[in-house]
C-alpha cells in the first residue's frame, strides 16, 4: 500500500513514573512528517500488536492528512495514546489549548487491522487544519472532519473509494433535519453535527467542481484556508473560512451554501446527489456510471490532488 509521504522516527523511553502503565515503561517518540514534528507519548507496551505497530499507525494516519493538505497542519503537535482495556480504537479528541495536541484512547488487545483501517486518528489530525470557528459553528469543524477522513484516505490508498461512497450514501441521511430542527447553526443534535456538516461539505465538494468544469474542488479550497490561517491555532469568524475557501476556488459556492443551510432546515436532494456523481446501491453493491461528466466529478473527489492554475476571478481572503 503506497502512501503519499514519509516520516522519520526516534524513540526514547520517558522516565516519569506517573506516564507508566503497570508493569509498562511508556515511550516518548519524534515523528517527523512533511516538515511537521510530532511529539507521541505512548503510555504502554503492552499493546498485542507491539508499540512498533502503533507508532507506524500514528506515522500512516499523518501521512494520510499531509496528503491532503499538501503538509501536515501544524508545525508541531503532541499526541499522548492512552492504553484501555479491550481492543480497538476507542476515541480521540483534538485541542489547541494552549498548543495542538491529541489525546487518544486504544485497546492493548488491539489488531494490527483495526489500527491500518482506523479513521478516528485521521479525523481528528484533520480538526487540526481548520481555524477555531466557535461552538455555533461545531457542525463545520465535525462535519468536514467526518467528511475528509474518508476521501483523503481513499487519496492515500488507505480505504476504497466503493467503501467510502457505500458509508456516503448509508449516513449522509443522518445529517438530514428532523421534525422541530432549524439550520446547521441553530440545531446541534449529533446527526446534524457531524453528518449534516459532512453533507454540507459533500455539495459543497460536488458543486464547486461542476461549476468549475471540475478545475477544483473542496479539496482546493481547504487547503488555502489552512495556508491562510495555520489551521486550529488561529480563530476566525466562518464568515471569513468561506470567503476564503470561495477565493481560492473563483466561485461563491461556501458561502452560498451556508446562507442557505445557516438557520433554515434545508433539505437537499440525495437521491438527486447521488445520480449526479454516477452513485447507484443495490443489495449493498456500489455501482459507478464509468463514463461523462458524473463519473469524472466522483472519480475527482477521490483522485490525488494535481494543484491547478489560480483561479481567475474570487473575493480576496481577509488579511
Amino acid at each position: 500500500m503506497a502512501f503519499l509521504l514519509a516520516a522519520a522516527v526516534a524513540v526514547a523511553p520517558v522516565a516519569r513514573a506517573a506516564d507508566r502503565a503497570p508493569g509498562a515503561a511508556a515511550l516518548a517518540i519524534e515523528l517527523h512528517v512533511a516538515g511537521s514534528l510530532i511529539h507521541l507519548t505512548i503510555d504502554s507496551s503492552e499493546y498485542t500488536v507491539g508499540t512498533s505497530a502503533v507508532v507506524e499507525w500514528v506515522r500512516r494516519s499523518a501521512s494520510i492528512v499531509s496528503g491532503y493538505y499538501g503538509t501536515f497542519p501544524v508545525g508541531t503537535a503532541s499526541i499522548r495514546v492512552t492504553a484501555v482495556e479491550g481492543g480497538g480504537v476507542r476515541n480521540g479528541r483534538a485541542t489547541a489549548d494552549p498548543a495542538p495536541r491529541i489525546d487518544l484512547r486504544v485497546g492493548r488487545s488491539v489488531t494490527a487491522d483495526e489500527l491500518l483501517h482506523d479513521w478516528v486518528l485521521v479525523h481528528e489530525m484533520t480538526h487540526l487544519a481548520l481555524p477555531e470557528v466557535g461552538r455555533a459553528h461545531a457542525w463545520l469543524a465535525e462535519g468536514l472532519a467526518t467528511y475528509v477522513e474518508g476521501v483523503a484516505r481513499v487519496q492515500s490508498g488507505n480505504l476504497d473509494a466503493r467503501d467510502l461512497w457505500r458509508e456516503d450514501v448509508a449516513s449522509m441521511p443522518k445529517g438530514l433535519p428532523q421534525a422541530g430542527d432549524e439550520g446547521l447553526d441553530r440545531t446541534h443534535t449529533w446527526g446534524r453535527t457531524y453528518w449534516g456538516g459532512a453533507l454540507f461539505c459533500l455539495a459543497a465538494d460536488v458543486t464547486i467542481r461542476e461549476r468549475s468544469g471540475n478545475a477544483r474542488g473542496l479539496q482546493d479550497a481547504l487547503r488555502a484556508i489552512l495556508q491562510r490561517s495555520g489551521g486550529m491555532v488561529a480563530s476566525w469568524p466562518v464568515e471569513r473560512v468561506f470567503a476564503t475557501g470561495d477565493a481560492a476556488t473563483g466561485t461563491t459556492v461556501l458561502s452560498e451554501l451556508y446562507e442557505a443551510m445557516r438557520e433554515a432546515p434545508t433539505v437537499p436532494d440525495l437521491a438527486g446527489l447521488w445520480r449526479r456523481l454516477g452513485i447507484s446501491i443495490d443489495a449493498d453493491v456500489v455501482r459507478f456510471d464509468k463514463e461523462g461528466r458524473a463519473a469524472e466529478v466522483r472519480a475527482s473527489i477521490t483522485r490525488p490532488f494535481t494543484a491547478a492554475s489560480p483561479p481567475a476571478a474570487g473575493p480576496p481572503a481577509r488579511p
